[in-house]
């Protein structure tokens, strides 16, 4: 029982100490809750729930859904101060941060345009403004990016949108088919929950901004229709609706009301998603399961119903584009193809029972995404642990694929990032491709599909007071206990760390950061991250550990050894390492950082619960660490869809497995390392009270004096600030408190 475990932290209410008084570590007071797992009458609890057991938490009560509960802001409020007060003597070194990271900053900028029909879209920055400006420009002939003299015409400011608003996040910008007006989505509140506002870009007036409680998807489907996502309450996008704008100037739109259900999905293990296909025929809707998949289309042409493309069973999961004829070409897991194989079925018969492989399937290759084009089509994947392009030509004439035709991209580094950027023309000779390494700025370059050598660097990434020839990177392996190889991605200044490619007998040990993720199947590419540079400047080395539970090596990596009853193996190779960088002498303990967000907060709480011994401190950004309280609550937005991922605490064969990894529930009276905390009170995905929980829990078992510090933003939600100099705020915090605590809190840049 907690109350019993009680050590030298002064236990606390919610009443704020005064000004004057220095304020002990903050734990919150414990007040009785039993947490019920297994079948409870009334909820959705699974296909198996057990009977009814219960487990303590006596820090439930700091959950408030509705944000407003007074005793527990004034707690969030008094963790601030409280970490205020402990960080203070790092105020000079974050000032010293945040301007370095303005200096890398090119604060007027413009990203790479994309054509787009008869316009070039984009969006730029201004020095001194927090938003992006969205604009375009004409296209006059066959040119790749507008001529000087195009005039520019503005879209959106989202400055003057988001004027007076703490938060102001715009999760789309779609142009109507006729390149007359915008529909955008916003949230201003950092919940993710939006609106829809649709203007006409001659004018720059408001058409239409009666659709409220969104995704963030909007969806043009003629120049007068939209599709779009509500949410339910557990912010699960379930329903998709049709929206007819009315048409003249100054008409009065129909009432949300009035739009057109198109279908509603009612099990809360599905998500629904809508997009369009890039020839712009075909609507599609994704309705998906972490484990399965059901997609639907309306030809836009005909405006028929919607049909199925292969009725959904547990298991299969599937991508679909429309090849640009009369066919769909199909990505999918189907007959055990777990890195997916690429098929193609008549439009007119899409069923599964039609499916017919394009190209032979290639176990050591993982297929992600197909992009479309009127003569090629562009495979996104991964093969040897990077992220690669493969290019097929399609018959000139008839459209048909021509699967002889594939050939791989290749490019000049060993370790690199690469992926397809915004290609908006369906008919079109070029691919826009972005690449970046972890020494290269990322580059959106236009490739010639018909002839891949021919290349033009449309821009580049302007990195400012960086010169990127004084950085090198490699990839080592750790040994994990199975005796898997673990891939790390490395990088560091070679002026200042010149020994790191020398024998470890001969490496002195540096101060490092590791960092991980590992879930879902989301892979931490060796891409460029320019707000490191102030570690790397500094003589530290920067680690990307590619741990299981990740895809980096594939859809193995994450489905067979890292989710459900493997999940254990994501925390024991993160800690195998940092145990190889200690034992090969690039580091030490005492020089050793680490940092996970979100489910790689999971990753934190659960290295420094089994090995605190390997850190001097970490961040742990809005860590999901009370996955069983979390996990068995329908009621929290997505659990009900992750139980695909963790499994189900309230069935037998998942509980104790997952207790055994529950951050929270293992934590222990053990000396823990120094511990920064971050989180947004908003945050849908991980709701703040279990790193408030978590915080006070540490304090009060922990046997040390090292910090456990708070900081909880109650303007923003998962994503942290959208105000960009916020941003870069918040990380000149993360990285002086790291900074601080390896002792180079007085050290330099180089």
């Amino acid at each position: 029982m907690l109350g019993v475990l009680r050590r030298s932290v002064v236990r606390l209410s919610a009443s704020p100490a005064p000004p004057t008084m220095a304020i002990p570590p903050p734990v919150a007071v414990q007040r009785p809750h039993m947490v019920t797992f297994g079948a409870v009458e009334g909820e959705n609890r699974g296909g198996k729930p057990f009977e009814p057991r219960q487990r303590e938490d006596p820090f439930f009560w700091l959950r408030d859904d509705e944000r407003t509960q007074e005793d527990v802001l004034d707690h969030l409020r008094l963790e601030n101060r409280y970490g205020e007060q402990e960080l203070e003597h790092l105020g000079e070194l974050r000032q010293t941060l945040y301007d370095e990271h303005v200096t890398h900053l090119k604060e007027t900028d413009d990203k790479a345009p994309a054509r787009h029909g008869k316009y070039f879209y984009y969006t730029r920055t201004v020095k001194g403004l927090s938003y992006p400006l969205h604009a375009r420009k004409p296209v006059v002939g066959d040119e790749r990016v507008p001529l000087p003299e195009a005039e520019e015409e503005l879209l959106l400011d989202i400055n003057k949108l988001g004027e007076g608003k703490p938060h102001c996040d715009v999760g789309v910008l779609k142009v109507s088919p006729d390149h007359t007006k915008i529909a955008f989505t916003v949230d201003f509140a950092g919940d993710e929950v939006y609106s829809i506002v649709v203007r006409d870009i001659a004018t720059g007036a408001t058409v239409d901004e009666t659709v409220t409680g969104t995704d963030h998807l909007v969806v043009w489907g003629d120049d007068s229709t939209l599709f779009y996502l509500t949410l339910d309450e557990i912010k699960r996008p379930d329903k998709l609706y049709m929206r007819k704008l009315a048409g003249g100037a100054g008409a009065a739109q129909p009432a949300q009301a009035e739009d057109v259900l198109m279908l509603h999905e009612e099990d809360e293990q599905f998500r629904v998603g809508v997009g369009k296909s890039a020839s712009g025929r075909l609507l599609l809707v994704e309705i998906a399961s972490t484990e399965t998949t059901e997609v639907r289309y309306i030809d836009l042409g005909a405006m028929g119903p919607l049909t199925v493309v292969e009725p959904r069973h547990f298991g299969l999961r599937y991508e679909v584009e429309h090849d640009g004829h009369d066919g769909l070409l199909i990505l999918t897991n189907k007959d055990k193809a777990i890195n997916n194989r690429l098929m193609r079925a008549p439009l007119g018969s899409p069923a599964a029972e039609n499916w017919a492989e394009v190209i032979p399937y290639d176990d050591a290759r993982k297929l992600d995404a197909a992009v479309v084009f009127k003569h090629h089509v562009v495979l996104e994947g991964r093969q040897g642990g990077l992220t690669q392009l493969w290019l097929m030509d399609k018959d000139a004439a008839s459209g048909a694929l021509q699967p002889a035709t594939l050939r791989l991209m290749t490019f000049p580094e060993d370790l690199y990032e690469v992926g397809t950027s915004e290609n908006r023309d369906f008919d079109t000779k070029h691919v826009r491709i972005h690449y970046s390494s972890l020494t290269t700025p990322t580059q959106w370059t236009d490739v010639d599909m018909a002839n891949m050598d021919e290349r033009v660097v449309i821009k580049e990434h302007a990195v400012l007071a960086f010169d990127r020839t004084l950085y090198k990177c490699k990839r080592v392996f750790a040994t994990a206990p199975d005796k898997t190889q673990i891939p790390m991605s490395m990088v560091w200044r070679a002026d200042l760390v010149s020994d790191i490619d020398a024998g470890k007998e001969a490496r002195k040990p540096r101060a490092t950061m590791l960092y991980g993720y590992g879930s879902y199947g989301i892979c931490i590419d060796p891409g460029f991250h320019k707000l490191i540079l102030p570690y790397l400047d500094r003589g530290m080395v920067y680690v990307i550990a590619h741990i299981r539970g990740g895809g980096e090596m594939g859809q193995p990596w994450y489905e067979e050894h890292g989710k459900y009853l493997t999940k254990r193996n994501t925390f024991q190779d993160f800690i195998a390492c940092a145990e190889h960088l200690v034992e090969e002498n690039y580091t030490q303990p005492s020089l050793l950082a680490a940092e996970g967000r979100s489910a790689g907060g999971l990753l934190m709480g659960n290295v420094i619960n089994w090995r605190p011994d390997l850190f001097q401190c970490i961040i742990a950004g809005v860590p999901f660490v009370d996955l069983m309280n979390t996990m068995c609550d329908p009621s929290i937005p997505l659990t009900t869809n992750e139980w695909e991922e963790w499994g189900n605490p309230n069935e037998h064969k998942y509980f104790d497995y997952m207790l055994s990894y529950s951050p929270y529930d293992n934590v222990r009276a053990q000396p823990y390392p120094n511990v920064l905390i971050t989180a947004g009170l908003h945050d849908p995905r991980v709701a703040f009270w279990e790193p408030a929980k978590w915080a006070s829990k540490l304090r009060l078992m922990k046997t040390d004096k090292n910090h456990v510090v708070c900081k909880f933003d109650l303007s923003s939600g998962h994503f942290s600030a959208s105000d960009r100099y916020k941003y870069i705020k918040e990380k000149a915090f993360d990285q002086a408190f790291v900074l601080g605590h390896l002792g180079l809190k007085d050290a330099k840049k180089q």
